[in-house]
């Protein structure tokens, strides 16, 4: 029986971009990886924003936090570190943030044509990895969905029609907070499971251990006693 993860994640969220690394770092090693089926869900950050608004990050997360400029610079930079070490190109300055509503409502379009994960690693490599800004830029979106391998004419539809696949990004944002998740990413793992953030590998490898254990517990057999099988029965010792 397969194991299903869910991953609730935003395109914003630099932890997200390093969690999902970890997880697949992880899943890599995992045994019976081909039996896992992998989700990822909708949470937006800031759910406020209307669409089509962006701004700096650095001076976004300055006044977030109440830090200056100087110490938002330097935590993107710790992040940048971080993602270095995972193998992940991360660009520290110069990046935008801003409302990632039509994104998650084309990941759901992308799920159900089977390329959920193609454009989801798009996104993110739009956004942490080059030069353009990625929020506030329709053209650009499109053009990630089509690198991702989706149909150019769709894309356009559900980024035209503000309700396509709304309803689907509001459920997972429901379902979000009844599970108790406050910020990503926020990994469930066959509803039984939750791990929160970007873990090291060897977290997500235990969970998915636990996970796969639940799902095919290993019989343990007492034996040592007479039985038959199918070459016949065990015969009684004659005095």
């Amino acid at each position: 029986m397969a194991v299903q993860v869910e991953i609730w994640t935003d395109i914003n969220c630099p932890f997200c971009y390093l969690g999902k690394r970890r997880f697949e770092q992880a899943l890599a090693g995992f045994e019976h990886r081909e039996q896992v089926e992998v989700v990822h869900r909708s949470f937006e950050l800031d759910p406020t924003l209307a669409p089509g608004h962006s701004g700096p990050v650095i001076e976004h997360i300055a006044e977030k936090y109440g830090i200056s400029a100087a110490q938002a610079a330097a935590n993107e930079r710790g992040i940048g570190a971080q993602a270095e070490t995972a193998g992940l190109t991360y660009r520290t300055s110069g990046r935008d943030f801003g409302s990632s509503f039509d994104m998650h409502r084309l990941l759901h379009y992308a799920l159900a044509h089977g390329q959920q994960e193609q454009l989801l690693d798009a996104l993110y490599r739009g956004n942490f990895a080059e030069d353009a800004p990625l929020f506030g830029d329709s053209e650009r979106l499109v053009g990630l969905a089509v690198q991702a391998g989706l149909d150019e004419a769709n894309v356009r539809a559900v980024l035209a029609d503000a309700e396509a696949y709304a309803d689907a990004v509001r459920a997972d944002e429901r379902e979000a907070a009844r599970l108790g998740a406050t910020g990503v990413p926020f990994f469930v793992f066959d509803r039984t499971y939750g791990v929160s953030g970007a873990q090291p590998p060897e977290v997500f490898a235990q969970a998915l251990e636990r996970a796969w254990g639940d799902r095919n517990p290993v019989l343990e057999v007492v034996g040592g006693a007479d039985a038959c099988g199918p070459d016949g029965c065990a015969l009684p010792e004659r005095d």
